[in-house]
Parts: structure tokens; sequence; C-alpha cells
């Protein structure tokens, strides 16, 4: 019997409602739903409209029983760090972004109570200023913890909006920055010398756990009822999950950042990996040891600001065609948010003989910054793990871009093997898929 799965794909920016089903082997799909996402300001804060999402939710739901009415489970997959406070079974205060700045004060006061060394040989996850540790850290200074018996990451929170049943997902539970490395369990030593509430940190479970069934409410409004299911909730655990790849070989979901690592036994805590500001972060069987770097945003920035209206297919054309040789560091901080990209690149080479003179130098040069990139980690990567690469696995958008591809081929003397797939939905479909596949 053929079965049928809804993956719910939700990015900062976009969420998508992708029914999938095996066939030959391979995972077919089709787009029945989008919608846009995006935070709002309220009261001075960045927060996600998260009843809004919700509703965006059901809508899909609702139109994927419309087309298929025999969908056996969904699973939902968003981006991490992020979570919704409950008191009980109600809302406890707004779901803010990652975007929001309110942890910039706090963050040397975690480090006072456990130094940041310590925080990552416990968990192994990179620095960033917005991970739920300290996004958490200030709910407590801020009396938002006050009665929470419940924090859920936002998609187990869509969960429990659609069944009733709250239940933690490990990837996904991995970005907060409170998980400890070794054990795949929260970290008690963590969560008490920040003297946040233990109570809120319960069982973790696998990608491919049962949830629960649709609300007799929810199920009526869409239509149909089946399981909801833990895929690996975290969309980059998900993508990572839906790389058709073997062994160890590095991967780079290539989007508007790079997320460049390797599918490893084992979490690295080492010095060097801290330094390098290395992460380990949750996986379905394996830990995924990665590192943010610069990606395709700086190619955007470009874009907007000097031929918005050109499609990508001609500017990498263009870039081709362009005879500009020099890089930039790509990931240094000019680079990060500067109000002109193209002015941050002239400052960059102010001092050098070699400009980009023309609209395509700016762009060859990026891409080639880009490669660059990659190779230094691909480096890094292959010093920390005492391994040595032959193959590099790219998905994402990045994927689509030929002279991208050609030119980290060039640079990092590696064997490029591009795929222009959906890897998120259909790492998603591929963990209730295998799962329904067990319980046949």
């Amino acid at each position: 019997m053929q079965r049928y799965c809804l993956a719910i794909d939700i990015g900062a920016s976009s969420g998508r409602h992708i029914v999938g089903r095996e066939e030959d082997g391979q995972i077919k799909t089709d787009e029945v739903f989008r919608f846009p996402n995006g935070a709002k300001r309220v009261n001075g804060h960045l927060v996600w409209e998260i009843e809004k999402l919700y509703e965006n939710v059901v809508e899909g739901i609702r139109k994927a029983f419309g087309k298929y009415p025999a969908i056996d489970s969904i699973a939902i997959d968003t981006w991490g760090v992020d979570y919704v406070l409950m008191r009980g079974n109600k809302q406890a205060s707004p779901c803010f972004s990652y975007r929001d700045e309110r942890t910039q004060a706090i963050i040397g006061e975690v480090h006072d109570r456990i130094s940041f060394e310590t925080l990552y040989e416990h968990t192994g996850i990179q620095f960033q200023p917005f991970n739920t540790i300290y996004q958490l850290y200030e709910d407590k200074k801020a009396g938002r913890l006050q009665g929470v018996t419940d924090f859920l990451m936002v998609p187990e929170y869509l969960n429990f909006c659609l069944t009733g049943v709250k239940k933690h997902e490990y990837t996904n539970a991995t970005t907060t920055g409170l998980v400890n490395a070794q054990t795949a369990d929260y970290d008690k030593e963590i969560i008490s010398a920040l003297g946040l509430p233990a109570e809120l940190f319960k069982q973790l479970y696998p990608a491919g756990s049962t949830v629960g069934t649709l609300k007799p409410e929810i199920a009526e409004a869409v239509g149909g009822n089946c399981e909801v299911i833990l895929c690996a909730s975290h969309d980059t655990a998900s993508a990572v999950e839906g790389i058709p790849m073997q062994g160890e070989q590095p991967y780079i979901s290539s989007g508007t950042w790079s997320l460049l690592g390797i599918k490893s036994p084992k979490a690295h805590t080492d010095p060097d990996s801290r330094r390098g500001n290395w992460s380990n972060e949750g996986g379905v069987g394996y830990v995924r040891y990665q590192k943010n770097i610069m990606g395709l945003w700086v190619v955007q920035s470009l874009k907007k600001e000097l031929c918005p209206d050109k499609p990508f297919s001609q500017i990498a054309e263009e870039a081709r065609e362009s005879k500009f040789s020099d890089y930039v560091d790509i990931n240094d901080n000019a680079f990060l948010s500067p109000q002109s990209m193209k002015g941050a690149f002239d400052a960059w080479f102010r001092s050098e003989k070699s400009t980009p003179q023309i609209e395509s130098d700016y762009f060859r040069c990026a891409f080639i910054s880009l490669a660059v990139s990659y190779m230094e980690s691909l480096k890094e990567l292959e010093h920390n793990t005492k391994q040595k690469f032959d193959e590099l696995y790219i998905v994402g958008g990045g994927a689509k871009n030929g002279l991208l591809n050609e030119l980290t081929e060039q640079i990092c003397k590696i064997k490029v093997k591009a795929l222009p797939i959906e890897a998120t939905a259909i790492g998603n479909l591929k963990i209730q898929l295998q799962r329904g596949n067990k319980h046949e």
C-alpha cells in the first residue's frame, strides 16, 4: 500500500508543507502549501507570530488532506534555539526571536557562573549570543520563569498544539547549549550552576518517536487524522539526514549561511575545536561536527545593492567571464552586516593593487572568497579529526551555483558532489517513511 507522509518545514522567512512517498527506492515530493514567516517588533523586542504560524500549519495540513486523504504521519522541523514558555497548557510569554538582542547584557554573567571553556567541554556547542542557554538565563533574570512548567522548542510547541502532548526532541535540544555531548541528555551541572528550574528539562526523545494523533477538533478542521511524530526537528539535522552520502565525508548545507561538517560517531570537545568555534549538534545516530561560516548572504547583499533585478544565473555567468582573481576574508566582521556590501569590499581592497572594477568583479570575488573559506575550514576539519577527505557534498541553494561549485573544487582540491535537492524535506520524510516501514 502506498504510504504518504507530510513534512512541515519551517524557516525564519517561510514555511512549506510537502507530501512525500517512496517510489522505486526514492522519495518523491509534492509541495502542497507555502506561507510567509517572520518576526515582528513588539514592546521593543523581536518576537515570532507564533499563533499565526500555528494557523498556517493547520491550513497546510488541511490542504494536504484535501489532496491526499490517506496521510500516514506528519512531522515538523524548524530553525533551532527558539522556544515557547508554558504555564500548564498556556503560553506564558512571547516567543522571542533569536535575532532579538536581549541576551547581550547577560552573556558575561553566564560565563562568570560557568566559563565558556567548561560549557564547551560539557556540550561541544559553539558560542552564539542567541543560544537558548543565554535566552533562558535572561528570562530568569527578567522574572519570566516564575510559575513556568515547561519550555518547548518551536516544533515541539506546534506538535503540542496539534496533539496536546509535550515531547522534547534530541536534535533540536542540542542547539540549546544545555545538552551534555557524552550523555545526550540535559546537563544537570550547567542547569544548577545557572540556577535554572530543573523541572523544565525533561526527557529527550529520538527522531522517529510518536508524539500522538491530532486532537479531535483539529482532525475535524483539517478533514483527516494521523500520527504526529518527531523527525530530526532541527532543520539542519533533517537536511544532513537527507544527504545521500557514505561514511564521514564532509558536507556543506549551502544557503544564506554555510554549514560545513561531517557525521561523526562522537563529539569533539577539544581546545582546537573550541577555538575554531566548531559545534557538535545532534544527528540521527551520530553527531554533526560542523561549523557555521559565511554563505550566499554576501552574494544576495551584493545583488540587492548592485543589480536587484538581475537573475542569479546571469550574475554567475558574468562572474565566470570576470578576470578578477583576488579574495577577501569573507568571515571577517566587515562582511557580517555592513550598510553597503560593495563598500565593505571597496574598503578591504583600498590599499591593494587589485580592486574590483566592474559589477561582475565583485561577484567573482565573493565566489572565490567563499571557496577559500571552505578550503580553510576543510583544513581545520582534517586537522581536528585527523582525517583526509576526498569528496565534499553540497546541498541547498549553493548546490545550484555551478561557478561556486567549480571554484570550490579547484581551490579546495576536492571532488564536489553538488546535489540540488530539497534535503531538509527529504530528511524529514525519510525519518517518517523508515519508521512506517519498521511498523509494517
